[in-house]
């Protein structure tokens, strides 16, 4: 095969049920001999499937029904709505109550993905406080104190989704949704 005189050719031909014939040929020129090669491949068409639009949905971490929010935005799109209530529940069992941010993405053969992210910074910035709600006015009421520390505790639960490039930023922008809530940074 070394020898200059042979010349190499692989050719690929498909046929309609799956199948890839790989033909080779060795042509010696020198002794006008010809060698055949014959191979067969089975293969999987794995084409991406094409995206047909995505929505956001904030739901009770193992508590989804088919109820609105759920219901309706899986309904109008034709997508299996049920489906996607067992996978969330399963999914966020452990986080029993919490309430979600879910990013679901659906395809054109009406399939679906879906992203859970980490909860509202708000919600935590109350869990963090034991506060039922946050202020009506948070300019003139204020209805608690948020520790840099405990900014920090959900900076680490929200550093995936948050859209910072230090932590220095991140911990800002949390305080700034503590402060749009009536809760003021205690240092």
């Amino acid at each position: 095969m070394g020898n200059r005189n042979n010349i190499f050719i692989i050719y690929f031909v498909r046929s309609k049920k799956n199948v890839i014939f790989a033909y080779s040929i060795l042509v010696n020129r020198d002794s006008d001999t010809v060698n055949y090669f014959y191979k067969q491949y089975k293969y999987k068409n794995k084409m991406a499937k094409k995206v047909a639009g995505a929505f956001k949905l904030q739901l009770k971490a193992g508590e989804a029904t088919m109820a609105p929010p759920v219901g309706p935005a899986f309904g109008q799109r034709g997508l299996n709505g049920m489906e996607f209530v067992k996978q969330f529940n399963s999914k966020t069992a452990k986080q029993q109550g919490t309430i979600l941010p879910v990013v679901v993405t659906f395809y054109s053969d009406k399939t679906f993905t879906f992203i859970v992210k980490s909860p509202p910074a708000a919600v935590l910035i109350k869990k963090a406080l034991d506060l039922k709600s946050g202020s009506a006015a948070p300019n003139k009421m204020k209805v608690g104190s948020i520790t840099r520390a405990q900014c920090e505790e959900i900076f680490k639960i929200k550093k995936d989704d948050l859209n910072c490039e230090t932590a220095e930023a991140a911990i800002s922008m949390i305080a700034g949704t503590a402060r749009s809530m009536g809760v003021t940074l205690a240092d």
